[in-house]
């Protein structure tokens, strides 16, 4: 991504996104994914479940991916999703999918009308991590590491 666009997709975001409250207890999130598939977040209830938002320009993000990737394929118990949080083509998302695949769906968000349940994020990556009865057990600012995604797991399911 150039420079002038970073910058300015960065102002959009920091000036335009609107202001939500915090996220939702038990989030609720619908979205066509980007190989024509749909994601609906209530479907997943029995898994974990991570919501990553990323975008292609995000270095950490991109770093990740292939983690997240492979954590989601050892992992029976757990889903993702991929909400690409930036302002582009759909054709430079779904370019960037091929180049850099992962094993599991991708959806691109609208900035300016992000999904209602979470906040709209702050930095990038964000994760969330969603227990299997459908609540947030933690958000992740910065990238995360299997490591990171096993102890909160752990620690939520010592919770119960």
């Amino acid at each position: 991504m150039k420079p002038i666009r970073f910058l300015a997709l960065t102002l959009a975001l920091a000036c335009a996104a609107p202001l939500s409250a915090a996220t939702a207890e038990r989030p609720t999130l619908q979205v066509a994914t980007l190989d024509g598939g749909h994601f609906d977040l209530a479907q997943q209830r029995g898994k974990w479940v991570i919501v990553n938002f990323w975008a292609t320009w995000c270095s950490p993000c991109i770093k990740e991916m292939p983690d997240i990737s492979a954590f989601v394929a050892a992992h029976k118990d757990v889903a993702a999703i991929g909400l690409a949080y930036e302002d582009t083509d759909k054709a430079e998302i779904v370019a960037f999918m091929k180049a850099h695949p992962v094993k599991y769906p991708l959806a691109q968000i609208d900035v300016f009308d992000p999904p209602a349940d979470f906040e709209a994020p702050r930095g990038l990556p964000t994760t969330y991590l969603i227990a299997p009865d459908g609540r947030v057990a933690q958000k992740f600012t910065g990238p995360i590491t299997d490591a990171d995604l096993d102890k909160a797991i752990a620690a939520g399911a010592a919770a119960k």
